[in-house]
């Protein structure tokens, strides 16, 4: 049996000098961490980007297959996305947490450990947070602050008609880990000696549990000089991400079939499923991929990186937002992807 401390033992404060008190500062701009009544950062001229995200037990992970580091860390992710999807690098973070009194402070430094690799490997530093007792489940709640050159961020709202829409990575993997490991704790719920089998599927249950932010993307911007007409992450889906570019421009669009990236393990185990692999990639989110467009004349710079997929263009409003089959039969793009409510 491992040592379980209680939180109770610890005390508030305790316990947030216990999870916070190795972690060191990557960025400048950080003045004051944890510790004092807020934290003070200065950003020498840049513009401050700031975004927020609630994760819920039961809403957005299941610990039956979650293993606490890999929350801590994809806690963090989800919020870095959000800023790298303004074309801004993040540069500090807080993160507070409801907490039932069935974790110990044991499990609470495993979800933290999964948030200083995170830190660690983004260069993000943790400046503050706040812990609540919860009556039922674990909430997490992240706010990560980032800074962009004066007016060099990117909206959602700015593309314009005969822009390339492109995409980052591949798509449709998390939807397809996030099946297999439904799948699997169904079958343990039901007979509890059957061992969950997620042999050879390694790329979607790291899709899903272990995310990655475009940290890359926004730096081959900055080094092409590439500027997106607009840009956001997809955590909803391609499909969902494609209707917000177009509603928030007043534009249609052209997206083909044939152009979506799709990982071949991801396109395997879609066949295992008996699931198309387009629509995972439509519809299935928790990507966490830049999707943004691009002017016609800068495909060049964009050609060289095979991380960047062209999957379409902007139309005309009047046009309707479209989706070309690789049988040549056209669509209505709907949005199908994750609703929050």
């Amino acid at each position: 049996m491992e040592n379980r401390t209680e939180i109770s033992d610890l005390g508030e404060f305790g316990l947030i000098d216990h999870l916070t008190k190795n972690f060191e500062t990557y960025n400048v701009s950080t003045i004051e961490t944890v510790g004092d009544d807020a934290a003070v950062m200065d950003h020498f001229g840049k513009q401050t980007v700031m975004t927020t995200d609630l994760l819920i037990e039961g809403i957005h992970f299941d610990l039956m297959y979650t293993p606490l580091k890999h929350l801590g860390y994809k806690s963090v992710i989800v919020n870095l996305s959000d800023v790298y999807a303004m074309n801004a690098q993040p540069t500090q973070i807080t993160v507070s947490l409801g907490i039932t009194n069935r974790f110990s402070v044991e499990a609470l430094s495993e979800f933290y450990e999964g948030v200083y690799a995170a830190c660690e490997k983004y260069k993000v530093d943790l400046v503050g947070g706040d812990t609540s007792a919860s009556k039922k489940g674990f909430i997490i709640s992240v706010t990560a602050i980032g800074e962009v050159a004066p007016d060099q961020y990117i909206k959602r709202s700015t593309a314009k008609k005969g822009d390339l829409i492109c995409v980052s990575g591949d798509l449709g993997g998390a939807f397809l880990g996030l099946t297999l490991l439904e799948r699997e704790k169904k079958i343990y719920m039901e007979n509890p000696k059957v061992q969950p089998d997620l042999e050879g599927e390694d790329y979607i249950v790291g899709r899903i549990l272990k995310p990655e932010a475009r940290k890359d993307i926004i730096e081959f911007f900055e080094k092409q000089q590439l500027h997106p007409t607009a840009m956001m992450d997809v955590s909803d889906g391609v499909s969902s991400e494609v209707l917000h570019l177009c509603k928030k421009a007043g534009l249609g669009c052209k997206v083909y079939e044939d152009k979506l990236p799709i990982n071949e393990a991801t396109r395997q185990a879609a066949f295992k499923f008996g699931l198309d692999p387009t629509v995972c990639a439509l519809n299935g989110g928790e990507d966490y991929e830049l999707i943004f467009t691009i002017r016609q004349e800068d495909h060049d710079k964009i050609v060289l990186n095979e991380e960047i997929s062209v999957i379409g263009y902007m139309t005309d409003l009047e046009e309707g937002c479209k989706f070309l089959t690789k049988g040549g039969n056209t669509f209505d793009i709907t949005a199908q992807g994750w609703k929050a409510f």
